[in-house]
């Protein structure tokens, strides 16, 4: 692709033209990723939110194109960087943020506990055909008490037997694990008292998923709550890198920074359909963009969505650099989710009464931003990392 087309290629919502950052071959399957999800994706998304289900028969084209496992040497397609990657979260959650967590399930949170955590032979079982879609994972850390807490107040059990171990507890928000065929089940050591990872695969006795029904947000994804009553797995789907939370906190750091350009694609996702609105609706015999109550909006949406691209950028490009903490993936956390729930309510707020139907654009990112916002750390847990960063005291409990 030449620099000509990639310049043709922006999106309107770019306005300081971060895409082109990007080399040429990410750019190019950038562009691949964003013609499949207008041509297959976006026609279907409201209405597989509106019937919470996921459209499992687009699973495939998500392995074809790449989109899962590019950062493991095992699966990668060519060689690629994390301000691509994070560039691709942003493409999909604009289109589906739904189908975005989808793929950060599968990809960031479950492939990346076995890229970190996995042995040579359960990388090589794993990541392959979870690459392709052919196998579909789940992350198992919430519980239905502990969320925040989870690094002291896990309370899933792993008890070890000669050569088993086995897990009792329950776990609840569980992205994919109704369809999974296998789970990353965080449990805490009973000998040790420090949290370890384990492969729970479909069908496992005493593993029961069940759909968490009635979502207002996220619809599709498939949520569940999980119920571990004595299941026993062999010392051989332990993870064996996995010594404590401090592992698990590096797969979260590594997803979080996703999450934040997850968040900026709901708000380019809502601006756009705005833009659109605007344009098209017409009151008092002129389109409301010619308003300049609506052009004031639209300018602070679009503020929101260039500095949040801006501090993804650079979070992406320390990260490519080995010096992105937790503190950095924190706050682009909690920065752009703060922006990105604004812009959609501003935008909610240009489509009036239309901006509650799903119809029209806006209803769908408004609904998802919520629970965007909450996920991968809450706003005020984020916070409170980039407080500890500052200060130099933890202020949690």
């Amino acid at each position: 692709m030449t620099q000509t087309d990639v310049s043709h290629a922006l999106l309107t919502s770019d306005f300081y033209s971060f895409q082109d950052l990007l080399t040429p071959d990410e750019n190019a399957h950038v562009m691949e990723i964003r013609e499949f999800l207008e041509r297959d994706l976006r026609p279907i998304a409201d209405d597989y939110w509106d019937r919470a289900e996921f459209p499992v028969h687009l699973i495939p084209e998500v392995g074809r194109l790449g989109m899962l496992g590019p950062v493991w040497p095992e699966t990668q397609r060519f060689e690629n960087s994390a301000l691509y990657r994070g560039w691709v979260a942003l493409e999909l959650a604009r289109v589906d943020p739904g189908f975005a967590t989808f793929v950060g399930v599968q990809n960031g949170l479950t492939m990346g506990a076995i890229g970190v955590g996995g042995s040579p032979e359960q990388r090589a079982e794993w990541l392959p055909p979870m690459a392709t879609g052919e196998v579909i994972g789940g992350f198992g850390l919430t519980e239905p008490l502990s969320g925040s807490d989870t690094a002291r107040g896990l309370r899933t059990t792993a008890h070890r037997t000669g050569d088993t171990w086995v897990l009792n507890g329950a776990k609840r928000w569980i992205g994919n694990a109704t369809f999974a065929d296998v789970v990353v089940i965080w449990a805490r050591d009973t000998a040790d008292d420090q949290v370890k990872g384990f492969l729970v695969r479909r069908g496992t006795p005493g593993f029961t998923a069940t759909k968490i029904e009635r979502k207002q947000a996220l619809r599709s994804v498939q949520n569940a709550d999980i119920l571990l009553d004595g299941v026993v797995v062999d010392e051989a789907d332990r993870l064996p890198n996995i010594h404590s939370f401090k592992d698990v906190a590096i797969v979260l750091r590594l997803t979080r920074a996703e999450v934040a350009w997850q968040a900026v694609g709901v708000a380019v996702g809502a601006y756009e359909a705005t833009v659109r609105y605007a344009l098209a609706r017409e009151q008092f015999g002129k389109p409301i963009a010619s308003f300049q109550l609506v052009q004031d909006r639209l300018a602070r949406c679009l503020g929101n969505i260039t500095a949040s691209i801006a501090m993804c950028v650079r979070v992406s490009q320390l990260q490519d650099e080995d010096r992105q903490h937790d503190q950095h993936s924190a706050l682009a956390k909690a920065h752009t989710t703060s922006a990105m729930r604004e812009t959609v309510a501003l935008c909610r707020e240009t489509l009036g009464g239309n901006g509650i139907q799903l119809d029209h654009g806006v209803a769908r990112y408004m609904a998802d931003a919520e629970a965007v916002f909450s996920f991968e750390g809450t706003h005020d847990m984020n916070n409170l990392i980039v407080g500890r960063a500052i200060t130099g005291i933890a202020a949690f409990v």
